[in-house]
Order: structure tokens, then C-alpha cells, then sequence
């Protein structure tokens, strides 16, 4: 059985980038790989020190290429792509020249005003392939002479519902109430003010289910201590259960690689208010039907009086376009092609 390594900063946690990997990972479990995940940090079966998000020094390149040694097929997540370890990026570059690699880019620097100065990520070499998640990244790279194809992330569509009724009593959330849900980490381009917002336009509790992140503690307690409604601020185990306690999903991010709460909430029969981020828009394409965050009297009429046909509708874009078995059929097309499959 040939053995597909999976390469990033961290591995297995909740971070987005972590979710979608483990999606792959069990489209190639399926296709007939051992997989094995090499990381700086998580719970993965090789750590590389070095390779974290905080490492204060590169890993050398003879651990990396130990660690990665008896892989046969290297998907790098992300690692390759934004420049948040930029001396770990510069090593792995060089340990996979010549190999068999998939470059999973979820964020390029150019994206993010912080990293666009940056402009050595990604890297290219013969024997890799590209795989961006968004047909706007994909355009970007082709625009920066580097051939790329589109995957889009896959999600279970076959997930049972949540305990609506339990999950509400355990948040203090009494039946009648509006509970708007922002299941996102607390970082500046969430928007986090603009959530809170709808929620107090639509006389509703807010709960937020991520922690602060980048240095967002001091603003986002700012936020939540000034919010005009009954606020929540805590993580729930079960995605499913979320999703439905919620009334309504709020997602006024400003940019997002693919934005998953969306199609999650699609999933899960839940309307969602959006800002159009450009990749929601090429998103919207597919046949979604979002609530535009600021359009406060159609989405409170919306929710005074549901209509079930919204919600099927969107579930059905979702089953049809972004399943686990789309993302895998497209996976393993593409390991046809490069002559990688088992």
C-alpha cells in the first residue's frame, strides 16, 4: 500500500485548514493510501520542530526529509501557500523538488495585506500538481504562471441533526427567543461587530462559539461588553447541535478562503446572513440562496414566517456540488492524471 504524507504547520486541531485536510485524508484512505501526517504542532503522527506557526527557527532539512522519507506522495497543506512560517516554507520547497506533491493552497500571501510583499510562495517544480479551493485563487496562480485545478472543500451531507431543544436549554435560551450563531473564531475579518449588530436589529441572543485569536482578545471583549443584546461566548463539541439551536447563521466576514459555516448551514436547514466576500459570490453561483446581512426587514420577515423551500433548496446545492463524494471524485481524478493512484 503506497503512503501519502500530509505536510503542514498544524495538523488535526480545529482550524479550518485542519478540517479540510482531514476530509482529504479520508478520500485518499479510500483510494487505497496509509496516510500519515507530518506537523509542527497537533496531534499527528510525526511533529517536526520547526514547522509551527511559532517557531522561532526552520527546521532542518534532514529531519523534515527523514519524517517524510517513506512517503511515496506528499500533500502540503497550506505550507507552501502563506507565509506564516516563511524559513519552514523555504525548506520544505527544497526536501520535495523532484517528488510527488500536492500543494493544497487554501490562502496565498497575495490575499492577505499583511503577506503581499511576499511574493516566493508558492514555489513550482515539474513534479507537483496545484490544487486551489476557490476558481479565484486558481485564476490568480495561472495569472502568476503556475497551472492549477479547483477542488472544492467536501462536506458530509449525510450528518444527523443536533438536539435542537437540549442544546437551547443548556445555552439558557428559552423557546421563543431568536438565537442568532456566529460559529468563527474571534479575528478582525470576521467581523465581529457587524454579527452583533444583526443580532441586536433582530432582537435576538448572539453567540459566538470561537475564541479570540491574533491578538483580538482586548477588541473582542470591547465588542461583547457594548452589544445591545444578551451575548453568549462559548464552543460547542457538536457541530451538528449548533447549527441546530440556531435560528439564523451570521457570516459578515470580509474575506474568506471558501468559508465553510455557509455550506454547513446549508446542511443543516439553517438560513444564513452573509457579506458577499468575493469567493461567496463565486460560491452563490452554484444556486444558494443567502440573506445579504444588511437586508434586516427580509431576513426578520423571513424569520417570523419560515419557508421551508429555502431551506431544502439550499440543502440540494449543497448535496449536489460540495458533498464528500464530489471532493473525492475530483481528488481522484486528479491522481489518475498525474499516474499517483494506487
Amino acid at each position: 500500500m503506497p503512503t501519502c504524507a500530509f505536510l503542514s504547520f498544524r495538523l488535526g486541531l480545529t482550524d479550518g485548514v485542519s478540517v479540510v485536510a482531514g476530509t482529504w485524508m479520508e478520500a485518499l484512505r479510500l483510494a487505497g493510501f496509509e496516510v500519515i501526517t507530518v506537523a509542527g504542532e497537533g496531534p499527528v503522527d510525526r511533529v517536526v520542530d520547526g514547522l509551527a506557526l511559532g517557531a522561532t527557527r526552520p527546521p532542518s532539512q534532514g529531519a523534515l526529509d527523514a519524517a517524510l522519507a517513506d512517503a511515496d506522495l506528499v500533500v502540503v497543506e497550506n505550507l507552501l501557500t502563506i507565509p506564516m512560517n516563511l524559513p519552514a516554507s523555504r525548506v520544505a520547497a527544497e526536501v520535495l523538488r523532484g517528488r510527488p506533491a500536492i500543494l493544497h493552497h487554501h490562502d496565498p500571501a497575495w490575499q492577505r495585506a499583511q503577506y503581499r510583499h511576499i511574493t516566493e510562495l508558492p514555489p513550482d517544480d515539474p513534479s507537483w500538481r496545484h490544487v486551489t479551493i476557490n476558481q479565484l485563487t486558481r485564476r490568480q496562480l495561472a495569472q502568476r504562471g503556475i497551472r492549477a485545478v479547483t477542488i472544492y472543500n467536501g462536506f458530509d451531507t449525510r450528518v444527523p441533526a443536533g438536539d435542537r431543544d437540549q442544546t437551547r436549554e443548556e445555552l439558557g435560551v428559552a423557546p421563543g427567543e431568536r438565537l442568532v450563531v456566529h460559529p468563527v473564531r474571534a479575528i478582525p475579518r470576521k467581523r465581529i461587530a457587524d454579527a452583533v449588530a444583526l443580532t441586536e436589529a433582530l432582537g435576538g441572543i448572539y453567540w459566538l462559539t470561537g475564541p479570540a485569536e491574533d491578538g483580538f482578545e482586548a477588541e473582542l471583549a470591547a465588542i461583547l461588553g457594548g452589544a445591545r443584546c444578551e451575548v453568549i461566548h462559548r464552543p460547542l463539541a457538536r457541530a451538528a447541535d449548533v447549527y441546530a439551536a440556531a435560528d439564523l447563521v451570521a457570516f459578515p466576514s470580509a474575506w474568506e478562503g471558501f468559508g465553510n459555516p455557509p455550506i454547513e448551514a446549508a446542511i443543516h436547514r439553517r438560513p444564513v446572513a452573509i457579506e458577499r466576500y468575493p469567493v461567496a459570490t463565486e460560491l452563490a453561483a452554484l444556486g444558494f440562496r443567502w440573506f445579504d446581512i444588511d437586508d434586516i426587514e427580509t431576513i426578520d420577515r423571513w424569520l417570523s414566517e419560515p419557508d421551508n423551500e429555502l431551506l431544502d433548496h439550499n440543502r440540494a446545492v449543497a448535496e449536489r456540488h460540495l458533498s464528500l463524494e464530489r471532493m473525492a471524485a475530483d481528488l481522484h481524478h486528479l491522481l489518475d492524471e498525474a499516474g499517483w493512484a494506487p
